[in-house]
């Protein structure tokens, strides 16, 4: 089997990310307007933040640029893009799933038809989804996929998102209260 240019640029550049503690999920190359553009997608546990993408940038520029990086990208300028996942990725790996967790996705089943549910749990075998009652009728059903009967899946964009765990909305409203960066304590008034 011929491994493809994509292959070796990610052979390159996947120690870098995994030094810095973050998934190499795609590098492709392509010509845009004439121009080669190699497109690297990062992804993490809670995300990847800026300032993670600008060191990586800097690193993937120094890395294409030296002699490995030329003996697998040639010569010719080309424009680097590093960045994360947008919001329609595909779900395909296991970790992708994980990372989902509470999210609304809809899956495309192999066998036809498709589901839409909540992420509840994943493992490297499956994933179980809350599916919703149907008009807003009865109750939620869970429902447990393999990931061989799904053939394509994508978290659904929601602007009102629901479904946090208690954990979640615990850490949300603990943000909230330690504004001042100082944590609050249970103080009882003094008796007189």
């Amino acid at each position: 089997m011929s491994t493809t240019l994509n292959d070796r640029l990610h052979v390159l550049l996947e120690p870098l990310a995994v030094t810095a503690g973050v998934d190499l999920e795609e590098v492709t190359l392509s010509k845009v307007g004439g121009r080669r553009v190699l497109d690297v997608t990062l992804d993490a546990d809670g995300g990847v933040d800026l300032d993670t993408v600008a060191e990586l940038s800097r690193a993937f520029g120094e890395a294409l640029d030296g002699p490995e990086g030329t003996a697998v990208l040639g010569d010719g300028e080309y424009r680097l893009e590093v960045g994360s996942p947008g919001v329609d990725r595909l779900l395909t790996l296991p970790r992708h799933w994980h990372r989902a967790r509470t999210r609304l996705v809809k899956a495309q089943l192999g066998a036809g038809g498709e589901v839409t549910g909540r992420v509840l749990e994943s493992d490297e075998d499956g994933v179980l989804l809350e599916i919703p009652p149907v008009k807003g009728r009865g109750k939620a059903t869970e429902r447990r996929l393999a990931y061989a009967e799904i053939a394509k899946a994508r978290v659904q964009v929601e602007f009102n998102r629901k479904g946090l765990d208690d954990a979640d909305e615990a850490d949300d409203a603990e943000d909230v209260d330690d504004v001042d960066g100082v944590e609050d304590a249970d103080v009882e008034p003094d008796e007189a």
